[in-house]
């Protein structure tokens, strides 16, 4: 079977059309291979990711539309229809049999290339709760549209959308606390907390960390994520750290293999609440602190609300972080309202996302 995934801008995108890649290769079976094709943006990191997983990948122009001024505008147009120029060029070299979307403007190129370059079956998968414009204008040129909660449902064509959950990769589900402390060399009785911005890190996430890391040390081990290009400040603050605190501050720019394990290795995270969010904390059953990216179009508070709704996260606003530190305090001290809300969390999983949506490529190909 020969399919096209795309999508990128963050790994939230880009992971969930990897997953899927996997899957169908299982739902196949023996003896029917899979041919995948990645069509990203040349500046997104899907590329990378998608490289280091095996797969093709062939770039197109893409531009986003939101927010833009008149003149932004008119170029993001220009860039978009010179992107389904060469989108249909790649369609009709690879001819694939079904394509997968997985959100965000760079997939745009290809969902408009679907239609116009005969008529190829659509699969749109929408991984936040919230569909953008991008996703919206998608859905209506889709066969299938796939949703990660019932939530999305009142926004999207009720008859071709399916509730298939957030597809994670295989070993968020196989990872374990204790591997996960060993691999970091961090003592079992430890208290260790994660903290994550999105893809390339969050600002105001990590000014918080700079402006309180001893007293965070003080209280546990603390597993950062801050983003590759706001590493090196934080690298000179863990250089003037006492030496019984250095060593409880585990520092990365970024995580790609590793990162199921260093979510297992905690007892809490505060994170942004990008999509992934509501695939992996479920996946691991890791209780969290979610502060929403405010801008965006504010997409990220819907995904925090899901999970807060559940039980399984509680929500600090963007410009509210002065309250953070006793509030993680407060919760890293009480064993009983953490093992409540991971398993609240564990509620929300769907091992079973990425073969449901894997099927639904399968059926329109058909």
């Amino acid at each position: 079977m020969k399919v096209v995934l795309s999508g990128g801008g963050t790994g939230g995108h880009v992971y969930p059309a990897l997953v899927v890649a996997t899957a169908l290769a299982e739902e196949l079976g023996e003896g029917k291979d899979l041919d995948a094709l990645y069509i990203g943006t040349p500046s997104g990191i899907e590329k990378e990711l998608v490289t280091k997983a095996g797969l093709p990948f062939r770039a197109v122009t893409a531009g986003a539309i939101r927010g833009r001024s008149p003149w932004g505008l008119a170029a993001s147009l220009v860039k978009l229809g010179r992107g389904v120029a060469q989108a249909r060029e790649v369609i009709g070299q690879f001819q694939p049999q079904a394509i997968l979307t997985t959100g965000g403007y760079a997939s745009v190129p290809m969902a408009l290339a679907a239609r116009t370059a005969g008529r190829i079956p659509l699969v749109v998968y929408l991984p936040d709760v919230r569909p953008g414009w991008a996703v919206r204008l998608m859905a209506r040129l889709a066969q299938r549209v796939a949703v990660s909660s019932d939530r999305s449902l009142s926004y999207l064509p009720r008859a071709k959308t399916v509730v298939t959950g957030y597809p994670v990769r295989p070993i968020f589900w196989q990872v374990d606390k204790p591997e996960a402390r060993r691999r970091l060399d961090i003592d079992a009785r430890e208290r260790v907390l994660f903290i994550a911005g999105a893809t390339h890190g969050a600002r105001t996430l990590n000014r918080m960390v700079g402006d309180h890391l001893p007293q965070l040390l003080e209280l546990c081990h603390v597993i950062h994520l801050s983003g590759q290009r706001h590493q090196p400040p934080l690298e000179r603050l863990r250089r003037d750290l006492p030496d019984r605190l250095r060593d409880r501050y585990h520092l990365y720019g970024y995580l790609h293999e590793d990162l199921p394990w260093a979510m297992a290795a905690a007892d809490l995270a505060v994170m942004r609440a990008g999509a992934s969010v509501m695939g992996e904390l479920p996946a691991i059953g890791l209780p969290a602190i979610l502060v929403p990216y405010p801008y965006a179009g504010g997409h990220q508070r819907f995904n925090a609300r899901l999970l807060a709704d559940a039980g399984a996260a509680l929500v600090v606003e963007d410009n509210k972080l002065n309250g953070l530190l006793p509030l993680m305090g407060e919760l890293l001290a009480d064993d009983a309202r953490r093992a409540t809300m991971a398993e609240a969390a564990r509620r929300l999983a769907r091992p079973d996302a990425a073969a449901s949506i894997a099927r639904l490529l399968l059926e329109v190909a058909r």
